[in-house]
C-alpha cells in the first residue's frame, strides 16, 4: 500500500536530511516527498509487511492462536533506505490458545517511524479469536481486536519551501506554515476478521481494520480520517513428497498464495508462492498496486526447532527504483512448548513467512 499523510500543502524536507546532502540530492528528495505528503487533506495509510504471514496478527486478527501453542514474533521493516530514514516499522506480538476463552488471545504492538522519527505512529492491540470446527476437516476462526492508536508529529524536524533561499539552498527565514493544533493524536481503533482452513490444504481469510475510521488529522479544521482497510488472503499447500525418498518427517511442499488489500484509493494485489524444503523456505512474489507495478519480493527463511527466521527484499519496479533502495524486512518467531488443550482445536497450517 502507498503511504501518505495529512501533512502540508508545500514541499517538505527533513532538517537532518538537508544538512547531510547537496542541492541535487535534495531536489530528488523533494520530488519523492511531494508524491507522499503534498496534500494537507490526504488520508493516512497503514504500513505493510511483505512477509505478511510472518506477522499474522497484523494481517488478520483471526490468526490469533493459529498455532495453538504460545508464540512470540518480532518484525522489522526498512522501506526506501535510499531516501534516508524514510520508513522504519517495528512489530511485536504474542498469542496462544487459552482454554477458558475457547480460542486464542493475543497482543500486537506496532511502531512506525517516518522521516527519521518526524512522524510516529504507535498502536497497541488486544485480539481474541473464537475457534470452532464446522466439520471434521473444516475449521473456522472469528476474531475482534481493540487497539490504542497514537499518532505524533515532531514539527521542529521539518523545513518548508518558504524557508529556503532558492539560490543557495540554505535555510534563511522562519516558515509561514501554520503549526498543527494537535501535534499528538490518541484514539481507540477496532478490527475484525475471519479465517477458514480445510484439512491443512486450503485456507483463506477476510479482515477489516479501522472499523470506526477514527479521525487522525493534526489540525482542528481537518476532516482527515483513517480509512478502513480491507484484506482478503487465500492459499493452499501442495505436498511434493510423492516419489521423494528422503526423511518422511521433512516437509517438502509448494504453497501458492494471493493477497488483496484496499485502503482509501489504494488497491494492492500480491501473487506468489513459497517453496518449503524443511528447514529452508524460499518465496517469490509480485506486488501490483493497480495504478502501477510496484515490486518483486524475494524471500528466504529457515526453520530450526522452535525458531523461525526470515529475510525478504522488495525490488522496486516503479519509478522509485533508482532512488528508493527497495525495502529490507526481517522476521523472527519463537514457539514455546504447547500447553494442554482440553478442547479439540486444530492448529492452522498456513505459511509462517
Amino acid at each position: 500500500m502507498s503511504r501518505t499523510g495529512d501533512f502540508f500543502p508545500n514541499f517538505v524536507v527533513l532538517k537532518a536530511f538537508s544538512q547531510k546532502t547537496g542541492i541535487v540530492k535534495q531536489r530528488s528528495f523533494f520530488t519523492a516527498v511531494f508524491l507522499l505528503v503534498s496534500l494537507r487533506m490526504a488520508f493516512a495509510q497503514d504500513p505493510e509487511f511483505s512477509q505478511f504471514y510472518a506477522n499474522p496478527l497484523y494481517l488478520n486478527p483471526a490468526l490469533t492462536g493459529a498455532t495453538v501453542c504460545p508464540r512470540l514474533i518480532g518484525n522489522y521493516r526498512n522501506q526506501w533506505p535510499g531516501l534516508g530514514n524514510a520508513y522504519n516499522t517495528y512489530s511485536f506480538s504474542y498469542d496462544q490458545v487459552i482454554n477458558i476463552f475457547h480460542g486464542g488471545l493475543g497482543v500486537l504492538v506496532t511502531a512506525d517511524r517516518a522521516g527519521g522519527g518526524s512522524l510516529n505512529t504507535t498502536t497497541v492491540g488486544l485480539s481474541y479469536a473464537y475457534k470452532f470446527n464446522i466439520t471434521e476437516k473444516l475449521n473456522a476462526s472469528l476474531a475482534v481486536r481493540g487497539s490504542y492508536y497514537q499518532r505524533r508529529i515532531v514539527w521542529s524536524n521539518f523545513i518548508f519551501e518558504d524557508q529556503i533561499d532558492p539560490r543557495s539552498g540554505e535555510v534563511i527565514r522562519p516558515t509561514t506554515e501554520k503549526q498543527p493544533d494537535n501535534p499528538s493524536i490518541s484514539t481507540v481503533d477496532f478490527s475484525a476478521g475471519m479465517f477458514l482452513d480445510y484439512d491443512g490444504l486450503l485456507y483463506g481469510g477476510l479482515a477489516v481494520d479501522h472499523l470506526t475510521q477514527p479521525a487522525n488529522g493534526f489540525y482542528s479544521d481537518n476532516t482527515s480520517r483513517l480509512a478502513m482497510k480491507f484484506t482478503a488472503h487465500a492459499g493452499s499447500v501442495i505436498n511434493l513428497k510423492q516419489g521423494y525418498s528422503g526423511d518422511e518427517d521433512r516437509e517438502f511442499s509448494v504453497s501458492p498464495n494471493v493477497l488483496y488489500q484496499q485502503q482509501g484509493g489504494s488497491h494492492q494485489l500480491n501473487l506468489g508462492a513459497y517453496l518449503t524444503f524443511d528447514p529452508l523456505v524460499c518465496g517469490l512474489w509480485f506486488r501490483h498496486n493497480f495504478e502501477n507495478a510496484d515490486a518483486l519480493i524475494i524471500l528466504v527463511g529457515i526453520h530450526y526447532k522452535n525458531l523461525r527466521v526470515g529475510y525478504s527484499y522488495d525490488l522496486n519496479l516503479s519509478r522509485l527504483f533508482s532512488v528508493s533502495g527497495g525495502a529490507h524486512e526481517v522476521s523472527a518467531s519463537w514457539q514455546f512448548p504447547c500447553i494442554e488443550i482440553k478442547r479439540k482445536i486444530r492448529a492452522i497450517k498456513c505459511p509462517r513467512f
